[in-house]
């Protein structure tokens, strides 16, 4: 029996809402799966057919571990999504790829650890007349180190900055969007590059909470219905993703979350390719969507004999 993969973390265990539906489904179309953590020396990921990134979701805490990982494993067995779409998504410095190709995206200063943080968000201050901003690491997962901040807490805001450049990690600042607060987040979820499905997340953010100490909870999921601009901006973006990384064929999986400008327009906020929550309970049938798309793209070769690989 072909066995699929679900690459999670030791830290994830029990995290993903979504692992149990996605096993069932997996299941239904028979399937064989295995929930195994990247970082688990003893999996021999030589002995399983694919692997479907699901929950490593301690990697950005270990990025140049984990993206050392993949490119091992990669050598082992196929990767869903694939390595170069690994690589480029786990940094939010693709949205200035994006950007560049013309995806209308959140408008974003990153500051990188050489900067200045304090001169560095007074640049940013005087190009944004937004009341209220955000500060967030460039690799992060949920909202882990992220936080909303009002013009009057420059001070504090430069402190959060530099703690994390002292860090060696990159910073982004993005204006706080109103929107976020009436209305909330969209997430279009994309299986082999046709829409599946779309959440509305409630604001993350309140004001002068502190910094979210882990990247597993999210609050305020709904099903929604998704606009047709909403759509349109998505369809452009995974367009310009594939063009961006030159790829071959549509992503196996996508989620593209978009926030309403101040003048009322969708813009990307996050794209996310590697490890993203798909929100199955909100959307009945989805899993299975997802796992009919994995078997197209297990290899004709998947079913070999074992001693190959021992």
């Amino acid at each position: 029996m072909t066995t699929l993969a679900l690459i999670t973390a030791i830290a994830a265990t029990g995290h993903d809402d979504d692992l149990p539906p996605l096993i069932e489904a997996c299941a239904r179309a028979g399937l064989h799966t295995r929930a195994l953590a990247w970082d688990d020396a003893s999996v021999a990921w030589r002995r399983v057919d694919a692997a479907l990134f699901r929950c490593p979701w301690d990697y950005t805490e270990r990025l140049p571990e984990f993206l050392a990982w993949c490119e091992h494993t990669a050598r082992q067995v196929p990767l869903f999504n694939p390595l170069a779409v690994i690589r480029w998504n786990t940094d939010k410095h693709y949205l200035r790829d994006l950007a560049q190709a013309g995806v209308p995206v959140v408008s974003t200063r990153f500051v990188e650890p050489h900067e200045e943080p304090l001169e560095a968000l007074q640049v940013f201050l005087q190009e944004h007349g937004a009341e209220e901003f955000v500060v967030k690491p460039a690799v992060s997962a949920g909202s882990r180190d992220t936080q909303r901040y009002r013009r009057e807490q420059e001070f504090a805001a430069g402190n959060h900055i530099a703690r994390l450049l002292d860090e060696n990690r990159s910073v982004m600042l993005q204006p706080y969007l109103p929107a976020v607060d009436s209305r909330g987040e969209t997430a279009l979820i994309y299986f082999d590059g046709r829409f599946s499905h779309a959440i509305r997340k409630a604001a993350q953010l309140a004001p002068g909470d502190a910094q979210a100490a882990t990247p597993f909870a999210s609050k305020g999921i709904s099903a929604t219905d998704a606009d047709e601009d909403e759509l349109a901006l998505a369809e452009q973006i995974l367009s310009a993703t594939q063009r961006v990384l030159r790829l071959d064929a549509p992503l196996l999986y996508a989620r593209v979350d978009l926030l309403r400008d101040p003048h009322g327009q969708p813009c990307l906020l996050e794209l996310e390719l590697t490890e993203p929550s798909l929100f199955f309970a909100q959307a009945p049938g989805a899993a299975d969507r997802l796992v009919q798309a994995v078997l197209g793209r297990l290899p004709h070769t998947s079913v070999r004999a074992r001693t190959d690989r021992v």
